[in-house]
């Protein structure tokens, strides 16, 4: 739940920071000046593209949670259970004694949605957030194919 707050929180966050720069952007715009009018532009076009950036990121956080869901319920995710830190971190060498196995399910089914979300999950427990994330995206896409392909 504090992820939700965090996000909700960036969110309006980066709402109030599109706000304030659409309006100096707006001014420089105004401004009739070509290095003013060059800033202005660019003042719009950058919250643009953070506007989409975090439109993506929360796109993607509601899919993951989507997938993880629809797993829980088929009882597909993983039992064991690796012991954590006071501040939540897991301990680091519980979670690489399990990810053979998570890496060798992916190898046996490369298409499979299921194993790579599991695969996601053994990632992110070992502290690397960067393959985590590229496995929730693989995991995410063989779903979506698996749910068309299906219907």
């Amino acid at each position: 739940m504090s992820a939700r707050i965090g996000v909700a929180v960036m969110a309006v966050m980066l709402a109030l920071y599109i706000v304030l720069v659409a309006q100096r952007g707006w001014m420089l715009l105004m401004s009739g000046e070509p290095i003013g009018v060059a800033m202005g532009v660019a003042l719009f076009v950058l919250p643009v593209v953070a506007a989409w950036a975090l439109g993506r990121e929360l796109w993607f956080g509601v899919r993951a949670q989507q997938i993880g869901r629809r797993l829980e319920s088929e009882g597909g995710l993983p039992d064991e259970t690796v012991s954590v830190r006071p501040s939540g971190r897991p301990l680091r060498d519980e979670a690489d004694a399990l990810f053979p196995r998570y890496r060798a399910e992916v190898e046996a089914a490369p298409d499979d949605w299921r194993a790579w979300y599991r695969l996601a999950l053994a990632y992110d427990a070992a502290g690397d957030r960067r393959r985590a994330r590229a496995a929730v995206r693989k995991a995410i896409a063989l779903e979506r194919t698996s749910r068309t392909t299906r219907g």
